[in-house]
């Protein structure tokens, strides 16, 4: 998909390999079966050639580093994320929905969502989103300026959520959530009211709701107030 868009400049170039297995798309996916076994911190280059039995030196020639190959692997998961026709009258639904669905993306493969975290992965795919998610809003008559700013800020509070939520998934995999979860509820609540009242007294809320109905809570803050903003539906072009 994104071989009709020009390489970012900074990317490895495309090369030949005397072995006509060994290519770019050859080492990231091999790179996405060591992500999902083992999460970004089991991806390195050494990990990833024995996994295409050959040397790590071999991989050089088509990726640079781990940070570009996590690069990559982030890109071609962004290629799932299922982009909406952008629709004036629905905007609101659907950039939530798009929201919602980048989640759900990035926690099929554990913590890919801690690249976006250090920085912004400005892969083709990655980019769709980002174009898609400023249209939308622009779309809504959001300015500007707040059109720019929300596809970082937003892009920011999906990520860490995505990693918040893989993080909990893997630990009630383990059986560790419910032990964790019970040991903070006792430790607030056996804190001293008179010292922290407001902690204790919302204790059982604290932990109330679902992930996905925490999360679509802040999706609501953060539409409602970018729909504060908006001076009036426009049209998509500059």
């Amino acid at each position: 998909m994104e071989h009709d868009l020009p390489e970012p400049p900074w990317r490895t170039p495309r090369k030949q390999s005397a072995r006509r297995s060994l290519s770019r798309e050859a080492i990231v996916e091999a790179a996405m079966g060591v992500l999902g076994k083992e999460g970004i911190d089991g991806v390195s280059m050494r990990r990833v050639a024995t996994e295409l039995a050959t040397g790590a030196a071999s991989l050089y020639a088509h990726v640079a580093n781990k940070d570009e190959l996590v690069e990559l692997l982030f890109d071609e998961v962004a290629a799932e994320i299922p982009l909406p026709e952008p629709d004036p009258e629905r905007w609101r639904e659907q950039v939530t929905q798009l929201w919602v669905d980048t989640r759900a993306v990035l926690m099929r493969y554990r913590d890919i969502a801690r690249a976006a975290l250090r920085s912004v992965p400005p892969g083709p795919n990655a980019l769709r989103v980002t174009e898609t998610t400023m249209r939308l809003l622009r779309l809504g008559g959001i300015p500007d300026d707040a059109v720019a700013w929300s596809a970082d800020v937003v892009g920011l509070y999906v990520s860490a959520s995505a990693v918040e939520g893989s993080g909990r998934a893997r630990d009630e995999a383990y059986g560790r959530w419910d032990d964790r979860s019970r040991q903070l509820q006792d430790y607030v609540a056996a804190l001293p009211a008179d010292r922290f009242p407001t902690l204790v007294a919302l204790l059982p809320r604290l932990s109330s709701g679902t992930d996905e109905e925490r999360f679509r809570f802040g999706l609501d803050l953060l539409v409602g107030g970018l729909t504060a903003l908006a001076t009036g539906p426009r049209g998509a072009g500059p």
